[in-house]
């Protein structure tokens, strides 16, 4: 191992951090005093910690998979013990080792190792086929029987549609005294979640999530109406794309099945029949995590050093479960991905790494115009995105009356960007604001509708907003 050129930065692994309490805990333990047996090898970062109790805590990070352990109590992940070992490891001064994994260590390296290959998983976070191939004719007939019911239901969805534009969209609010049966005068809101429940015994939970969508856009503001017809019109136009899908282009009817809820499986894009990986050094973009209270979800945004191809990894998990993997931004990938299938590809699936993550550069981005114009050509190919991943490169950031209504100005004034509302608080926009310092700077995010909204910054080093 190059211990030098493998090691990550300190803010690539406060950026692991659970919280600020947790960034100013393990800061405290990024010393040797508290240390023992530290060390690391190509794949690994391991050490023995002073606590309360009579034992050292035993912390194991294996790096190329980003997951941790500690014998710890602790229910953040990663406790400050991994955090402070992390930190220790990428001061470089020596005061961790290269060297063997001792015992307590390496079991757990071993076993992890173990269990990724049974569950067809690589200690990377690819997927592997170890599967037993299924019925052919039992899947083809399951698919069949799915295709009708969501069919059904996305016949049910384009009458209720019909239904509320009969009675107008005033009755959706409950104001215009309409029955429509989408929109339930008497009984507000709660029909739309009746019909959203509806779309899940369909088995089009993309169904069901835009129905809940007509339902927040209901009464939400100055020009509700608008916004409300316009959803309605992209739900109509998903549901006649999926009624006469055999009709579609291959590409456009494998974005409409995505839409409505059908997926395919990571281990088929990487190992199936036809599948078609992707291999480059992929520079991890954002790391963004957001939770609705029973699923947490994970995005993974990188970039293609070679094909300069954008890519968006996914991953979920309920409860306390740890979500796997964890990449900084700034980290350059060495490895293959599988993209799904549609009209414009942008999520893919992680496969084999080729070797261990390393520190990577600034990205090249591009202007304004560049960003919108780039935003319009994917809307073109899948008219349901919401906006598309852009690094802008020169821009500054520029608040608004009363810090409302910011905006991204390229670094001729020629074009500004407004922010999008959803972008990071107040403080995530005066930390780019004290970041760029009135200088151009270089931005990730998603542009799109409803604006720019930004995720990373670089000074040179990645900062997450």
């Amino acid at each position: 191992m190059n211990p030098q050129g493998e090691r990550w930065t300190t803010d690539q692994v406060l950026a692991l951090a659970p919280d600020e309490a947790s960034r100013k805990a393990g800061g405290k333990l990024a010393a040797p005093g508290p240390w023992s047996e530290t060390g690391a090898d190509d794949g690994a970062v391991w050490g023995l910690c002073e606590g309360s109790g009579k034992r050292p805590y035993q912390a194991v990070v294996d790096i190329k998979g980003t997951v941790f352990t500690c014998s710890c109590p602790s229910r953040k992940f990663p406790c400050k013990h991994a955090l402070g070992l992390l930190l220790l490891w990428a001061d470089g001064d020596g005061a961790v080792a290269v060297g063997e994994p001792p015992h307590w260590a390496g079991e757990w390296l071993a076993g992890r190792r173990e269990r990724a290959e049974r569950s067809g998983r690589t200690p990377s976070g690819g997927a592997v086929s170890s599967r037993t191939p299924a019925n052919p004719e039992a899947a083809k007939r399951r698919t069949e029987r799915r295709m009708q019911r969501i069919a059904a239901g996305a016949t049910e969805l384009e009458q209720r549609l019909e239904d509320l534009l009969h009675s107008g969209l005033a009755a959706a609010d409950g104001g215009g005294g309409g029955t429509s049966r989408l929109s339930g005068a008497e009984s507000g809101g709660g029909s739309w979640d009746e019909t959203a429940a509806r779309m899940v015994d369909a088995q089009a939970p993309g169904l069901a999530s835009r129905v809940r969508e007509l339902g927040s856009v209901m009464a939400s503001g100055p020009e509700w109406p608008a916004r409300l017809l316009e959803e309605c019109a992209l739900l109509h136009l998903l549901d006649q794309g999926f009624l006469g899908i055999e009709r579609l282009p291959a590409p456009l009817a494998a974005t409409v099945r995505s839409r409505v809820g059908l997926t395919t499986e990571a281990a088929e894009l990487l190992t199936g029949p036809d599948a078609a990986t992707v291999r480059d050094r992929w520079l991890v973009l954002a790391q963004q995590d957001s939770d609705d209270g029973r699923l947490t979800t994970r995005r993974i945004f990188l970039r293609g050093e070679r094909t300069g191809r954008m890519a968006l990894h996914l991953s979920f998990g309920a409860g306390n479960r740890a979500l796997d993997p964890t990449l900084p931004p700034g980290l350059l990938l060495d490895a293959d991905l599988a993209y799904y299938p549609g009209a414009r590809p942008l999520r893919a699936a992680l496969g084999e790494r080729h070797a261990p993550a390393t520190p990577g550069p600034v990205p090249p981005g591009i202007g304004i115009d560049a960003a919108l114009a780039a935003y319009g050509d994917a809307l073109r190919d899948d008219p349901w995105l919401d906006s598309w991943p852009v690094v802008l490169t020169d821009v500054t950031p520029i608040p608004g009356h009363d810090g409302e209504g910011w905006q991204l100005a390229d670094a001729d004034g020629e074009s500004a960007l407004p922010l999008d509302p959803r972008s990071p608080g107040r403080t995530g926009l005066w930390q780019l604001a004290a970041i760029s310092g009135g200088a151009p700077v270089t931005v990730f995010g998603e542009c799109g509708h409803r604006g720019f909204l930004p995720l990373t910054v670089w000074d040179p080093t990645p900062v997450s907003l």
